[in-house]
């Protein structure tokens, strides 16, 4: 049998296959790859009357401006600040939960535990924005609390600094059961002999967690701490646009709601479109760069 005929044959044996993904295919041709065309506005006076076609032609005029405008570098900034935390953040908490959680004996206290610490994941950030800002706002259960305990209310999204704080804080209480899955599936992974061993030696509860659950799990650890450096100038439009306002834009702007406040509330849109090309360029190459850290630490690789 020819080599062309094998193709063909194979081709015909998995068509099934091919159309089942054929309409996931056609949506990512339509909604990811062809809108990649408006990356030509980071080079143009683009005017939506005149079209991507007939809208003058600038270079990297935008790119230069970007970082000359004032409120540009502060913006990097401040994404910078919140994804690294956010980063590190969603790395500990989940390891220690589900180091927590490994400990618990009672199955049904520890699947209901599970099924609690989950939910936050699920829901989107518009119903948990506006449940944050009542619990949060001045007149919410938090601030009636301090006012209790003598103390002076807090501004929790209102002050640019406790903004942060909150932002970085809610990503965790929503994400870290759920990020703690991959935690938990690396623990269940680990030869029970080396706990018997450990146990024989003397070791405790505590120490058998030192000496041997951490270390089994460090690949893993590796693998989600080199990814996670491809998401840090991903500091979550979705989130901090439904929970900031103008008085904390100088703390809690980045790049993401930058570029729509000012592409789509101030029609700049070539300058918005350089700011997120920038931002994709460098995030591209720190997708790369993890992959190369993920492989040699951790012996990831996809292909």
């Amino acid at each position: 049998m020819t080599e062309g005929k094998k193709i063909r044959r194979g081709l015909f044996r998995h068509l099934p296959l091919h159309l089942i993904i054929l309409p996931s295919v056609i949506c990512l041709l339509i909604f990811n790859y062809a809108p990649m065309a408006g990356l030509v506005m980071a080079f143009q006076d683009y005017k939506p009357r005149l079209g991507l076609l007939k809208s003058a032609w600038v270079g990297f005029e935008h790119f230069q401006y970007m970082f000359t405008y004032p409120d540009s570098l502060q913006v990097i900034y401040n994404t910078l600040i919140i994804a690294a935390f956010k980063i590190v953040a969603n790395i500990v908490v989940p390891i220690v939960f589900a180091l927590l959680l490994n400990e618990v004996r009672k199955l049904v206290f520890k699947r209901f535990v599970q099924t609690l610490v989950y939910l936050p994941h699920f829901l989107s950030w518009v119903i948990l924005g506006g449940i944050l800002t009542d619990i949060l706002g001045n007149k919410g259960i938090i601030n009636q609390l301090i006012l209790l305990l003598g103390a002076e209310p807090v501004f929790f999204l209102g002050d640019g600094t406790w903004f942060r704080v909150t932002v970085i804080v809610s990503d965790v209480w929503k994400e870290f059961g759920f990020s703690a899955i991959i935690y938990l599936a690396a623990m269940s992974g680990i030869n029970m002999s080396l706990y018997e061993a450990a146990e024989i030696d003397g070791a405790g509860r505590f120490k058998q967690t030192l000496h041997v659950t951490l270390p089994a799990m460090v690949p893993v650890i590796l693998v989600v701490g080199t990814l996670s450096l491809g998401n840090i100038l991903n500091a979550g439009f979705d989130q901090i646009f439904n929970l900031y306002n103008p008085l904390v834009y100088k703390t809690g702007d980045i790049i993401d709601t930058f570029v729509y406040r000012v592409g789509l509330m101030s029609g700049s849109f070539s300058f918005a479109t350089a700011v997120g090309l920038f931002k994709s360029v460098v995030s591209f190459v720190l997708i790369v760069a993890a992959y190369r850290l993920a492989y040699r630490f951790g012996n990831y690789r996809i292909f």
